[in-house]
């Protein structure tokens, strides 16, 4: 939530109101202008660099446990490479994040939270939740046969 120098609290539009404004709109570069800033995924890697600073955490430590390439995962941290959802959630383990942090991270990015009905996304949780590594939760997931978090 945002606060204005009047005093009262401004939420930002729900996405029933993005929807509406984005119906009654006649010019989309308007639109896009207009909602800059309530867009997901524009800027993936100031949001990782952001959660490095805030876990006080380098991104040398977080590569390395994540088990990404060092040069690949550089380049998401640069912003040069946008990674896919599974690459997000390897840097997730890597930073040590919880549950909570995982699925606004997945949602800030622009990806779809993790679905406990769907089995694999029960997998991946149940490594947050116990803090499991990267190489531990692959692990689980060849045992139940499938596909890794690469």
């Amino acid at each position: 939530f945002m606060t204005n120098q009047s005093g009262p609290t401004s939420r930002a539009p729900s996405t029933g109101d993005l929807m509406e404004s984005l119906s009654a709109s006649e010019n989309l570069d308007t639109f896009f202008t207009e909602n800059e800033s309530q867009f997901c995924g524009e800027d993936i890697a100031a949001y990782l660099n952001q959660l490095l600073r805030q876990k006080h955490l380098r991104n040398s430590t977080v590569i390395r446990r994540s088990m990404l390439s060092e040069i690949y995962a550089y380049q998401i941290f640069g912003g040069v490479k946008k990674p896919r959802r599974d690459k997000l959630l390897c840097l997730a383990l890597g930073m040590g994040l919880s549950l909570e942090e995982t699925q606004k991270m997945l949602r800030v990015c622009g990806f779809p939270p993790l679905y406990v009905r769907h089995q694999r996304d029960c997998v991946i949780i149940h490594a947050l939740l116990h803090q499991l590594t990267v190489s531990e939760l692959n692990a689980l997931l060849d045992e139940k046969h499938m596909p890794l978090c690469l």
